[in-house]
């Protein structure tokens, strides 16, 4: 039987999509998503936690997330686990573990007082299907 590795995130961008081009010139994006829990306390006061993920998307993906994602920008992103290792520069093993994206969504639009750009009517549309319904892929950047 095979296992399911599925991540699927619903969150904000913590920072400008970070770009890397490799060697071969196939281009690769790294996201920082921040998405909120809510939850009562003990003293009943609503509380928030925040966590961070580091998403990697390829190719045309990575492309896509360089004209068109800024931090501030909410996204949905469908993708799989994966844990890399290295040594440091002291010999030490370290270990990261990533969302590798399938699937991009783009959220709602940027606030004009975030980067103080309108959308211009070549970017794909600022709404997106909701999470579950099927893609309408002529009108999806991804």
């Amino acid at each position: 039987m095979a296992g399911v590795n599925k991540v699927i995130l619903l969150g904000n961008l913590g920072m400008d999509p970070e770009i890397m081009t490799m060697e071969s010139g196939v281009k690769m994006a790294r996201l920082r998503i921040a998405t909120n829990e809510y939850f009562k306390g003990r003293d009943g006061e609503t509380m928030e936690k925040t966590e961070w993920h580091t998403v990697v998307l390829w190719r045309n993906k990575a492309e896509l997330a360089e004209k068109f994602l800024a931090k501030g920008r909410m996204v949905y992103v469908e993708g799989r686990l994966r844990t890399r290792q290295w040594q440091d520069k002291d010999g030490n093993q370290r270990y990261t573990t990533e969302i590798v994206g399938d699937v991009v969504n783009f959220v709602g639009g940027k606030p004009e007082h975030e980067g103080g750009q309108k959308q211009d009517p070549g970017q794909p549309p600022a709404d997106t299907p909701a999470p579950g319904a099927p893609p309408e892929e002529d009108d999806l950047p991804f």
